[in-house]
């Protein structure tokens, strides 16, 4: 990746926001978290789920209370979303593609609709 390229990710906050929403998109929204979202998910009437249990063989779960991903759910999720970062750091970093990406993300958005990042602190 030509320097003006990384510049451009170290010092344009437009470039940064938009390069998040595609890195979420393409290392974490397409990966084995779409297997676990999918399915049916409750209804609430109170709307804070309150009035939501699971039955389970050892009784009832509170909704709140309830696990959602099991320790292996986790661990598969986790290394597909790591492989996918790899992959993602790999086209920007070693490939041509990296700085096409950067243009590309200088003039548009690939994810308008998307809320934009934020620092987490």
């Amino acid at each position: 990746m030509a320097t003006e390229h990384l510049e451009a990710v170290q010092t344009n906050d437009l470039v940064r926001k938009r390069l998040a929403k595609l890195m979420a998109l393409r290392c974490f929204r397409n990966t084995r978290l779409e297997d676990l979202h999918a399915g049916t998910f409750p209804s609430s009437q109170s709307g804070d789920y309150t009035d939501v249990t699971v039955l389970s063989p050892y009784g009832e779960i509170r909704w709140q209370q309830l696990g959602r991903i099991s320790d292996d759910e986790m661990r598969a999720l986790m290394i597909d979303v790591v492989n996918h970062c790899y992959g993602f750091l790999m086209e920007l970093f070693a490939s041509g593609t990296g700085q096409q990406m950067i243009e590309r993300l200088k003039l548009r958005d690939d994810l308008p609709r998307w809320k934009e990042p934020e620092l987490p602190y």
